[in-house]
């Protein structure tokens, strides 16, 4: 028996990356996944890997949203775990979004996908927990940033997507509790995990070392997390074994946001 055996969840941004990883772990302890991303063909090739079930979402799409857990519902009767993990950083074609030079149309379409995407995916989820059969809680984790806890001169737009929905995340905590509902509701806050997000700013050839060691210069353990490390974080939320915790922001960022590491040149003072 898995750590999730019997629970039904569903994954966005799921087709790669850290959301692939989070379904391949989840359906590895025992839950049925659901595999959703708006590249269904991507979404269905990811399914197909792990085997477990798809959908195309759009998570920017109201409508959508509520197609997609009545799906999940007609066919299991309860949705219990939620990952909002889709994302984009606007700079997918390059450029910076810093606060001078950011368009107000880029500037929303960052924040459509990253924040009205998990205020969307809370809401659907809370309507279809409330569903769930009595003995039974749900979880919905939502995939912040280290970007949401200091500002990006360069990412301006993701960095506020970011902050905003670690506090919701915490809204969404305290609303559950005041309505007793069995819910709780968590955030995972990643810094330089590698994933093809990253691809950008890496190049190719001699140069990919180099640019990899230097973007990772300032983190502690000196060296990217890898997606199944946020996965690790993902299936201990989505479990009953932390069911007092809600509210919580879980940092996986080498040591990042503890500071800085000097690195031992002698013995002891």
């Amino acid at each position: 028996m898995g750590r999730l055996a019997g629970k039904v969840a569903l994954v966005t941004g799921a087709a790669r990356g850290i959301g692939a990883a989070i379904c391949a772990r989840l359906a590895g302890e025992g839950a049925t996944v659901y595999v959703s991303d708006i590249d269904a063909q991507a979404a269905r090739a990811t399914a197909r890997q792990i085997g477990q079930p798809w959908l195309a979402l759009d998570v920017r799409d109201d409508a959508q949203w509520a197609q997609a857990c009545e799906r999940v519902l007609q066919d299991h009767g309860r949705l219990e775990v939620l990952v909002n993990n889709a994302g984009i950083t606007g700079l997918e074609g390059g450029g910076r979004h810093d606060p001078e030079h950011a368009s107000l149309q880029d500037w929303r379409a960052v924040l459509a996908t990253d924040l009205d995407g998990v205020f969307l995916g809370c809401r659907a989820a809370l309507r279809a927990m409330r569903r769930l059969p009595a003995g039974r809680s749900g979880s919905i984790v939502n995939i912040g940033s280290r970007s949401g806890v200091v500002g990006i001169p360069g990412a301006a737009a993701y960095a506020a997507a970011k902050a905003a929905v670690l506090n919701h995340t915490r809204s969404v905590a305290l609303y559950c509790a005041e309505q007793r509902l069995p819910v709780r509701c968590n955030a995972i806050l990643p810094a330089a995990v590698l994933t093809p997000m990253w691809e950008p700013m890496l190049g190719e050839g001699p140069q990919r070392e180099a640019a990899m060691a230097a973007l990772v210069a300032d983190t502690p353990l000196r060296r990217f997390g890898q997606p199944a490390e946020v996965a690790a974080v993902a299936v201990l939320l989505a479990s009953d074994e932390c069911g007092y915790m809600t509210g919580a922001a879980l940092h996986v960022d080498g040591g990042l946001l503890a500071g800085s590491a000097a690195v031992p040149s002698g013995g002891p003072a």
